[in-house]
């Protein structure tokens, strides 16, 4: 019996969330390497009619077409949706939640038997899968709210934990987790982030830049306060001059934007919506600044943005916040202009320094290109895979 490298994110796709944006990469990165990947997720309850899904769910299948340019992935990643048929996940109750029908049932039965190690973000799943006999890589991103048994986090199969920064690593350890297990690893970029695309930076320019005005900044990312969002619609108000352009948002929430950026007489502000990864490398090189006006707080302290990224890839100039995950990058020799938080005025004049110190190239800032490159998927994964045990990972 063939056994995989499975990974598992407890989520529909396509979504634009970035922890899923990291498992679906991960999972492509694996593929790109050359092991045998698999992506295990959840699917519609629509599409979840079949009772052959139910009975017989381990059947690897090619990514939808969606799934692929949503996330700009690759032909060799294999993924098995997991049927959640009416109830699951519509009324309350422990039975019928996603969780455990995932916990429960179609791992321990139908998935752990072709598994030779699990990649995850999901805890419950990583106590079964020890308890299963299956090595374990666990991913966690944000604070842990909840002790680590130490039978789990002690336990010769549980390989490692990597998360993204310094005061999450130091949270881990006095939940319990040994501090010898625990990998600290920024976020990363889609190798098509690298990939110019000057024809259709061309286009971006022609689209977004209106009234005679010259210079472009684009932010790209989730529309949030404490990511800087309504800060930088104050920067462009300070500055009418520059078109401003932010891609990223559900309906909801880009609708709430414009009414503000209304309010505030900013006419030089555009909400794309979300852009699918296949579009934003282009978006991204066509700016003259791509902007990180991440605000302060409690998400400033454990945040590794994945545009910022994707920022560096680009090859543009960035005016970027100085949040501490970010304070490492400040003292490299990348195009970037930097400013305390929540000022917008002086995250205007720090713009507009950079304007006058970077124009914009249309090949990109060579050397900005090839420091970027050690962030790719590819790279982070082969870090994470020099700290697992060769005969779990062969």
């Amino acid at each position: 019996m063939n056994k995989y490298y499975v990974f598992f994110t407890r989520n529909v796709l396509p979504k634009p969330e970035a922890h899923i944006v990291h498992d679906v990469n991960t999972a492509n990165a694996a593929a790109n390497l050359g092991y045998p990947a698999v992506l295990v997720y959840l699917q519609k309850p629509q599409q979840s009619l079949n009772p052959i899904d139910w009975i017989y769910p381990f059947r690897l299948s090619q990514p939808e077409e969606k799934i692929v340019k949503y996330y700009n992935i690759d032909n060799k990643l294999k993924v098995i949706p997991l049927a959640m048929p009416w109830p699951i996940g519509r009324i309350g109750g422990k039975w019928t939640h996603p969780s455990t029908i995932v916990c429960k049932y179609y791992f321990p039965i139908h998935i752990f038997p072709h598994t030779k190690i699990l990649h995850t973000l999901d805890w419950n799943l990583v106590k079964i899968a020890i308890k299963s006999g299956i090595a374990v890589i666990y991913e966690r991103e944000h604070y842990p709210n909840h002790k680590y048994e130490p039978e789990i986090v002690q336990n010769p199969l549980f390989q490692v934990a990597v998360t993204v920064a310094e005061p999450v690593r130091d949270k881990m350890i006095q939940k319990g987790m040994p501090p010898d297990k625990i990998l600290k690893l920024h976020l990363s970029f889609n190798q098509s982030f690298l990939v110019r695309q000057p024809d259709k930076a061309k286009q971006w320019r022609q689209k977004l830049l209106a009234e005679g005005r010259q210079k472009l900044v684009v932010y790209s990312g989730g529309l949030y306060r404490f990511k800087g969002v309504d800060l930088l619609i104050d920067v462009a108000q300070k500055l009418p001059q520059i078109q401003f352009a932010f891609a990223g948002g559900d309906e909801s929430q880009v609708q709430a934007y414009r009414q503000l950026a209304r309010e505030k007489q900013a006419d030089n502000v555009t909400f794309l919506g979300y852009i699918q990864h296949e579009h934003l490398p282009s978006l991204l090189q066509a700016a003259d600044i791509l902007a990180h006006p991440h605000c302060s707080g409690e998400a400033a302290t454990f945040t590794s943005p994945l545009k910022f990224f994707e920022y560096l890839a680009s090859g543009t100039p960035i005016v970027a916040t100085e949040i501490p995950p970010l304070m490492e990058f400040k003292e490299t020799n990348i195009i970037a202009g930097w400013c305390e938080p929540d000022y917008s005025t002086r995250y205007a004049q720090c713009l507009k320094q950079v304007l006058d110190n970077y124009p914009r190239k249309i090949d990109g800032y060579v050397e900005q290109i090839n420091f970027a490159r050690q962030f790719s998927w590819e790279n982070r994964l082969a870090i994470i895979i020099d700290h697992i045990e060769k005969s779990y990972i062969l």
